[in-house]
């Protein structure tokens, strides 16, 4: 391909390139250079990027194609480098996670200030929700005055003096933001390349030296089987070893939502809890294996993430960092920070057990609330969501709340309560248990 004063010039064409993946093909290295640089400088028309993204997600990649896509996108915009930065005269332990995306899965907000409080440094670049599933930045956002939207000088002030520094990607892989929001509304979030090259593109963008996944299986995952989890999870780790980032994963269940809440606002009060020393089990004990990948895997001796939160350094760390983003901490006080006026509650219609919630359903219902988006750049509502009353395997009371709906909108209402039909059922026995922690994949 070569280049002139205008931009690239090249006997490639986005019909071609469509077609190409549409008949099962191969993408070839200058086909996918060509393609995400032309569609990150607006040549290449929404309508046939979302083409191409259909094609891709009924086609699938080869491991070439998503090592090359994901180069591509990481090309598209700047890298940051953070290994000149010295706390104490020391380099910064810098480590990050992600996420491949929960439902209730709210573990980043309690997670970043427990690694801080041990001495890392976590340079987050966070996502807005996409599809069924939450974002950190829609959930912190909800906090009055707190911005993703910092700059590079901000950000390496705060790993310097707080360790942490939760931001929206920014010119990071911007090609990837604009195929991000473009996956959100065109139904093609679940493909594991899509997932795989989005998730890494930014990660390796960000500057951080290691990384821990989160790699989710269950019906409320982005991919369906745990074999797909796995194989995700697995070439997450090899492009992150491929760009020099030591890269862990964890698979973790999302068969049923993560804690008691989904949506944003109500996660962050649940994180809040978390950092008081409370919390749902599941959430505490999925913010504690992670934050020991990330301390085992950035160098940090010697330290126990569970004392962070028995002694409140974790929350003392959450709460500088909403300062130094703007955030109003007085507002997370639960009662200022925004929950939907307008309400369903559920019942249990018989006494018995609380069986399976499916985490799928749950996610789609709190998206019909107005947690998510349907067109990209929607704004979403902070006080909407879900509160789950009884978890799986709990006795119930014939009459008592199971599921609380909140939403500014109250049309909302009807459509978000038929998404939890036949999601639920109170039965005579409990369901059977499944380990949140499923395996550990690293290289």
């Amino acid at each position: 391909m070569s280049f002139d004063a205008a931009g690239p010039i090249s006997h490639l064409d986005a019909p071609s390139v469509i077609r190409t993946k549409r008949d099962g093909g191969a993408l070839s290295d200058e086909a996918i250079d060509w393609v995400i640089d032309a569609y990150t400088r607006g040549e290449v028309a929404e309508a046939q990027m979302s083409a191409l993204l259909m094609a891709i997600f009924l086609r699938g990649m080869t491991g070439h194609e998503i090592a090359r896509w994901t180069a591509a996108m990481i090309a598209s915009g700047e890298r940051l480098d953070f290994s000149d930065l010295r706390r104490d005269g020391k380099p910064l332990a810098l480590v990050d996670k992600h996420s491949t995306g929960g439902v209730g899965d709210k573990i980043t907000i309690p997670l970043v200030p427990v690694v801080m409080a041990c001495g890392g440094a976590v340079p987050q670049a966070a996502g807005r929700g996409l599809g069924h599933t939450g974002g950190t930045l829609d959930k912190l956002e909800s906090i009055p005055g707190f911005t993703a939207e910092i700059t590079k000088s901000q950000i390496r002030q705060q790993l310097c003096d707080l360790g942490a520094a939760i931001f929206a990607a920014g010119e990071l892989a911007p090609a990837d933001r604009k195929i991000y929001a473009l996956r959100d509304v065109t139904a093609t979030t679940e493909s594991l390349p899509l997932i795989a090259s989005s998730v890494m593109s930014k990660k390796i963008a960000e500057g951080t030296k290691a990384l821990v996944l989160d790699s989710k299986v269950g019906s409320g995952a982005f991919l369906d089987s745990e074999a797909e989890s796995r194989e995700l999870a697995r070439t997450m780790v090899e492009l992150g070893v491929e760009h020099g980032v030591q890269t862990r994963a964890l698979l973790t269940d999302m068969q049923t939502p993560l804690g008691r809440t989904v949506g944003n606002a109500v996660e962050v009060v649940e994180s809040l809890e978390v950092l008081a020393g409370g919390g749902p089990d599941d959430v505490v004990e999925l913010t504690l294996a992670l934050a020991r990948e990330m301390c085992d895997v950035a160098g940090l001796d010697g330290v126990d993430p569970a004392q962070t939160l028995r002694d409140g350094t974790a929350m003392d760390r959450f709460r500088d960092l909403v300062a130094a983003q703007g955030g109003d901490v007085d507002s997370l006080d639960a009662a200022m920070l925004p929950l939907g006026q307008h309400t369903e509650t559920i019942s249990a219609p018989r006494s018995g057990t609380m069986g399976d919630i499916d985490a799928m359903a749950v996610g789609l219902a709190v998206w019909r609330l107005g947690a998510g988006r349907s067109v990209p750049g929607e704004q979403v509502q902070f006080g909407a969501g879900m509160r789950i009353h009884r978890k799986p395997g709990e006795a119930v009371a014939a009459g008592e709340p199971l599921f609380t709906l909140y939403t500014e909108t109250p049309h909302r209402l009807a459509a978000a309560a038929s998404e939890l039909d036949g999601a639920w059922s109170v039965g005579d026995h409990a369901p059977p248990t499944r380990p949140l922690i499923i395996d550990r994949i690293s290289m």
